[in-house]
């Protein structure tokens, strides 16, 4: 699978004109960072960065994260994209947008699994802290946070493009029947995989890109034990993080479902490929 057209055109000039209509003071140079899935993002000047939906269907997504990211962000010690201003739709562009903070440093995607240990402990620390019980008007996600089961037919789908298929398709049966979670519905990222994660030198610098925020079973992003990690860093992380068996199990079906996602719709993504089978071999393992 390719990434999807965009719904709006966004070009350099548009997001200029967008800054100095309603943010004057915030006009500097822009560079081109990211034309993703469901967002484009510029770096504003040096310490900012500027993120618009190019589909309708993220919209919502960069709403929630206007509403939600100042409260988060007062219960997490790592930074997160708090906006800086928001924006309206204009200039012909139809959505709302944001400015943000740039965060310098590299994703855990451009290092080897091998050597990420060094943030199982504050990747531990933050969702312990970010899990806490989320309010009846959290954003509503329908393939994040909710039970196992409810993944199953998409997850079956998937893997029959994969070719490990014969072994993964009874891992995932029976990680999907484990019991669901019954606790308060807690805050989630949602999406915790490696090119979520700044790195700045060795540590943690930031957590981005919440764009799939929810709330419901902490086992959706404790699946991270397998989508950034090997055996030994996440012998390390599980040390850290307070769950029972079950959960710790749930998150390993976690991790199966969006690896899933990543290997059989990252054909354009060599990144995001890699990262899905990466996490296909850790879940086999343990």
């Amino acid at each position: 699978m390719t990434t999807p057209a965009a719904e709006a055109d966004i070009d350099d000039d548009l997001v200029n004109r967008l800054i100095r209509t309603q943010h004057p003071d915030l006009a500097g140079p822009l560079t081109l960072v990211a034309n993703g899935w469901d967002n484009v993002i510029y770096r504003l000047g040096t310490d900012l960065s500027v993120r618009l939906p190019r589909r309708q269907v993220a919209v919502d997504l960069i709403v929630n994260e206007q509403r939600w990211l100042p409260v988060l962000a007062e219960h997490v010690e790592v930074a997160l994209p708090v906006p800086v201003r928001v924006g309206v739709p204009g200039e012909g562009y139809p959505w709302p947008w944001t400015i943000a903070p740039w965060f310098d440093g590299r994703t855990v995607t451009d290092v080897p699994p091998s050597a990420r240990s060094g943030i199982a402990v504050p990747l531990a620390d933050f969702m312990t802290a970010l899990h806490r019980p989320a309010p009846p008007d959290a954003p509503h996600n329908p393939v994040r946070g909710v039970p196992l089961a409810a993944r199953d037919e998409a997850v079956r789908h998937r893997l029959r493009s994969i070719p490990r298929s014969a072994d993964l398709l009874p891992l995932w049966e029976k990680l999907a029947a484990l019991p669901s979670w019954h606790g308060p519905a807690l805050w989630l990222h949602g999406d915790p995989h490696p090119g979520n994660l700044l790195l700045n030198g060795e540590g943690l610098a930031a957590v981005l890109d919440f764009g799939d925020l929810t709330s419901g079973d902490p086992a959706t992003d404790l699946a991270a034990a397998w989508l950034v990690f090997d055996e030994n860093a996440r012998e390390v992380f599980r040390s850290r993080v307070d769950v029972d068996a079950v959960t710790w199990e749930r998150a390993r079906g976690w991790a199966l479902a969006i690896g899933s996602a990543l290997a059989a719709h990252s054909a354009d993504n060599p990144s995001m490929a890699a990262i899905g089978e990466h996490v296909l071999d850790q879940v086999l393992l343990t």
